[in-house]
């Protein structure tokens, strides 16, 4: 979700570059605090990748910037949070708590960082490097979950959790949340995912290694479609953490979409084609068998496809490196799980950006000196009926954190996942214009006989919002 078509505004950004517009007319000092804000508007959607230490979220990352850039072995790379942005020339700062920037070596195969590794002084890593995907999506690379190492654990809670203001302060605002991890979410993860400022709306979970799910390559069953199975029950049990669920192999992934593959690869693998699964196996555990594959292109076929990519990828192989390179981002599921980003994460990214924007200036209108016209301006953009979702957001995240299972935390998520008027109402988007208003009515009656009798502050809110909501629709052009 970048800046949007100039043919065809999208209306949220619209108002609140207006509003910002009319921030920095107020003058004084309120032009840079309207440039900041802006730069919330208009950069690319934030995507921070969560998981476990070895859940493969560096894997992930290179596979989808499309360069092996994230160190997914070396200590002081993965001890770190890294944001990943466009920029040139490549180049990165480690920025402290104390918000002080520190030049860093970049190498190949090697991040030196110039703070002492997994210091408490060091708030992230800033790395800036020219990428097509990364003018679509920043992304931050964060350390393992409930690791041995403690300080893994507590620079992501760090960076993601310890307060809006910090983590504002550290400029690793995100949009939008990654979750990798194996069989089954652990509790401690579900428990970290609650914490984070997000909501299943923008919170994507990704079934990583699933190139070796189950019983892996060698099992009775292809490890993909067992994965993909998978992948579906847990979205359903998962419904009140996640969007989605989408079952991916980060190493195929990576090595189809980072130019690793060579043509000299191919034909090494082409060579054992047709060739029995269980000779292939003992080929690659065997130490004599070099007249097949020398010991050291065994090792990088393995290092680059895995398992899986060696047994089933032979007779591929034979048609070239653009064929089995294919093969493996056909397989690989990056495909599916981009479609998920576009489509369902990171359309909610305007809205998130939208409520931060909004809270940025309340809380401008209680420090500055204008507070009285920032408050107004701050009304002003909220009773837009192009920013009304944000509200509905607001409300949403307010109502997961009181009551998640209550009927009006439905109907805020039901309003927000719809594209249509009718879809808002839970009908079928295709419903007639008659049905439409007749529901709207009907709905606009039971929220203000609920408002009657709240349970909470929150959801006496949210009543509010949908009041408004279907009063809207009951007016809308039939």
């Amino acid at each position: 979700m970048t800046h949007p078509d100039p043919g065809r505004p999208d209306p949220v950004h619209a108002t609140l570059d207006r509003g910002l517009h009319q921030l920095a007319a107020l003058g004084g000092d309120l032009a840079a605090h309207a440039n900041s804000i802006g730069t919330i508007l208009w950069s690319p959607p934030r995507v921070v990748i969560v998981g476990r230490l070895k859940a493969g979220k560096s894997t992930l990352v290179n596979a989808l910037i499309g360069a092996p850039v994230a160190e997914t072995a070396a200590l002081e790379a993965t001890n770190t949070v890294t944001v990943y942005q466009d920029g040139s020339p490549s180049r990165a700062e480690v920025v402290g708590v104390d918000g002080r920037r520190h030049p860093m070596a970049v190498g190949h195969h090697q991040q030196r960082l110039p703070l002492p590794l997994a210091t408490p002084d060091i708030a992230f890593v800033d790395r800036w490097l020219p990428s097509a995907a990364l003018r679509r999506l920043t992304l931050i690379d964060t350390p393992g979950l409930s690791t041995l190492t403690v300080a893994n654990d507590a620079a992501t809670r760090r960076a993601m959790i310890d307060g809006f203001e910090q983590t504002r302060t550290a400029s690793i605002d995100a949009d939008a949340a990654v979750f990798l991890f194996d069989a089954a979410p652990r509790t401690d993860e579900i428990e970290f995912l609650s914490q984070l400022p997000f909501t299943p709306l923008n919170m994507l979970g990704v079934l990583s290694r699933a190139d070796s799910f189950g019983e892996g390559a060698l099992g009775r069953r292809d490890p993909l479609g067992h994965a993909t199975e998978h992948a579906a029950r847990m979205a359903q049990q998962l419904t009140e953490t996640v969007n989605a669920v989408v079952p991916i192999s980060g190493l195929m992934a990576q090595t189809s979409h980072t130019g690793m593959l060579t043509e000299q690869h191919a034909a090494a693998l082409a060579r054992l084609r047709g060739m029995p699964t269980l000779e292939v196996i003992r080929t690659f555990d065997a130490d004599d068998a070099d007249e097949v594959l020398p010991l050291a292109t065994r090792i990088q076929l393995l290092a680059l496809l895995g398992e899986y990519g060696v047994l089933n990828g032979r007779e591929i192989a034979a048609g070239g490196a653009a064929a089995l390179n294919a093969w493996l981002t056909d397989r690989s599921g990056i495909g599916g799980l981009m479609r998920a980003l576009d489509a369902s994460t990171t359309r909610f990214a305007i809205l998130h950006r939208a409520h931060r924007i909004l809270a940025r200036l309340d809380q401008l209108a209680f420090t500055h000196p204008a507070r009285d016209r920032i408050r107004s301006l701050a009304a002003q953009l909220r009773s837009a009926p192009a920013l009304h979702m944000v509200t509905v957001l607001e409300d949403y995240q307010r109502m997961l954190r009181t009551d998640p299972r209550a009927a009006v935390t439905d109907e805020l998520r039901t309003v927000l996942t719809a594209t249509t008027p009718a879809g808002r109402l839970g009908l079928p988007d295709n419903a007639p214009a008659h049905a439409v208003s007749a529901e709207a009515a009907r709905r606009l009656a039971a929220a203000q006989q609920r408002s009657l009798a709240t349970g909470s502050a929150a959801e006496d809110a949210a009543i509010v919002t949908l009041i408004r909501t279907y009063t809207s629709l009951t007016a809308a052009p039939r």
